[in-house]
């Protein structure tokens, strides 16, 4: 046993033993991250080759791989032993049979309503319904105060409340909040309803149903489906059925709807009879590791996402050059970076996990499956998440003053990850950090649409990396030939430098003291 710890104890003393390092060791390092090598890379990975690299398709498997090779090639260890891919079980959601009647009269499919995803088959029956308004639950406005929606039928109508000046009251101007502003209303408001324990929750908003009801039915018709779901085991009576409806619809169920916002319990003789249909499709999340000298059981995650959108009816390639092949292949340059400082007598105090994220497109499937239902390494050991999303291209709106990169999140657990970042880039890089979106009221809502975002309502402060969007977004423009290399390849350094940083200082990243988790 006295020989078996000493053993121990000397492969500890060369494990931890650390060469001085300085600020030009670092540089040395991060200068490994090049143009070249990034664009051989990319050419690569958004080539026809990878089809789009759809969630669960041969394109997306072929991407996987490709990038297991890479850190197979520069001998970074995977985070799971033996294997680099998190299996990440996902369900493939066809249209399901649905039959709705109240007070005798029938709804129909495409023509009054559509599903927006539910993964359990059902029997609903209710002699209420409840009237929720705009269906918002905000501290300058709510619809739902003292009101009960716990297992009930919940009706609920697009807009927000302006005051007599013509203000939203939300935002307190002319400027719409996440309440009212397309995809993130539906997200904001299904999410409040399912919080408070709606069992199905009827949206009435015609522009959205008629795009939504358009867009399904042109993929029901060719035999596809586009709609993904986690598929893990739930709690059935906890599961929200979720519908947009048309206004007509809305009028049939709730009388007053267009007219009243007042929150009410509506009599009914309501029916429902959903049959789910699904077919497993599952994907890969991939994740690679170097551990830690000092530190190994804290975590920094770097994550990019590594699926995009496929191909079109025609078989057009959707290639995703910037949308996400440019934070997948900073990725690979960073983590190239981080084993150059191993192999030359620096390994970074803390561990580094490289965390590639399937169903990004599709939902964050990828990044919620990590956080919700099988986190890799402890979340509470995970110090940060530095999130890379489009790194590739240049906003049309900065044209003419291109040196910039988009920061979201950054200060939004964590003043203190901000100010690492800020020391960080004035020292290293001095590239204009612009914190446009990074405003709670951008009604983009860009905070809530990549994969950081999952962490981030876990209370581990995040780094959103972005350039903005651009006319190739999910276009099939969007193509290697199109990305700016020697911004790509600053902006790779920039992440590089911030990571490196927070791995080797000596104390931990301060959290913010918060009352709670963050919501949409």
């Amino acid at each position: 046993m006295k020989k078996i710890l000493l053993l121990t104890g000397t492969l500890l003393m060369i494990f931890s033993y650390q060469k001085e390092v300085t600020n030009d060791d670092v540089v040395n390092y991060a200068s490994s991250i090049t143009q070249d090598e990034l664009k051989e890379h990319l050419y690569i990975y958004a080539s026809d080759e990878f089809e789009g690299r759809n969630t669960g398709d041969l394109g997306q498997k072929k991407a996987v791989n490709y990038i297991k090779e890479q850190y197979e090639a520069l001998g970074i260890k995977p985070l799971i032993e033996g294997n680099y891919f998190q299996n990440v079980p996902l369900n493939l959601v066809k249209t399901p049979k649905v039959a709705i009647t109240n007070n005798g009269k029938s709804f129909n499919y495409y023509d009054d309503f559509i599903s927006l995803g539910s993964a359990n088959s059902t029997t609903v029956s209710a002699s209420e319904i409840v009237y929720a308004g705009y269906g918002i639950d905000d501290e300058k406005y709510s619809n739902y105060t003292n009101l009960n929606v716990k297992g009930k039928i919940v009706v609920i109508k697009n807009g927000e409340p302006k005051d007599k000046n013509g203000n939203y009251i939300i935002t307190g101007n002319k400027e719409v909040s996440k309440w009212s502003n397309g995809r993130q209303e539906l997200s904001a408001k299904r999410n409040i309803a399912k919080d408070k324990g709606a069992k199905a929750l009827f949206f009435m908003n015609d522009d959205l149903f008629n795009q939504y009801a358009r867009y399904f039915k042109k993929l029901e018709k060719r035999g596809v489906s586009n709609r993904l779901s986690l598929a893990v085991k739930k709690d059935a009576e906890a599961d929200m059925y979720q519908f947009l409806i048309s206004n007509k619809m809305g009028k049939s169920l709730i009388a007053n709807i267009k007219k009243s916002v007042k929150s009410s319990y509506e009599s009914a003789k309501f029916e429902m009879i959903f049959e789910a249909s699904s077919e497993y499709k599952p994907s890969e999340n991939v994740a690679a590791i170097i551990h830690g000298s000092e530190k190994p059981d804290e975590y920094i995650i770097i994550s990019s996402h590594l699926d995009h959108v496929g191909m079109d009816a025609n078989g057009e390639v959707f290639n995703g050059a910037d949308d996400d092949g440019s934070g997948t292949v900073a990725m690979l340059e960073i983590a190239e970076a981080f084993k150059k400082a191993v192999d030359f007598g620096h390994r970074p105090k803390r561990s580094i996990i490289f965390l590639h994220l399937t169903g990004e497109e599709k939902g964050l499937l990828g990044s919620k499956y990590y956080t919700d239902y099988e986190p890799l390494v402890p979340l509470k050991n995970t110090i940060t998440n530095l999130n890379v999303d489009m790194i590739g291209r240049i906003d049309p709106k900065r044209e003419g003053n291109r040196n910039y990169i988009y920061l979201i999140g950054s200060d939004k657990l964590s003043k203190d990850l901000h100010n690492i970042s800020e020391k960080v880039n004035k020292e290293y890089l001095n590239i204009e950090l612009d914190y446009t979106y990074n405003n709670e009221n951008d009604p983009n809502r860009f905070y809530y649409r990549s994969d950081h975002y999952n962490f981030a309502k876990n209370n581990i402060p995040v780094i959103f990396y972005f350039n903005g969007t651009h006319a190739d977004y999910h276009k099939i423009s969007d193509t290697p030939d199109k990305i700016n290399y020697d911004l790509l390849e600053n902006r790779s350094r920039l992440i590089f430098h911030t990571a490196w940083e927070i791995a080797n200082r000596k104390e931990r990243i301060v959290l913010d003291e918060k009352d709670e988790k963050v919501k949409s």
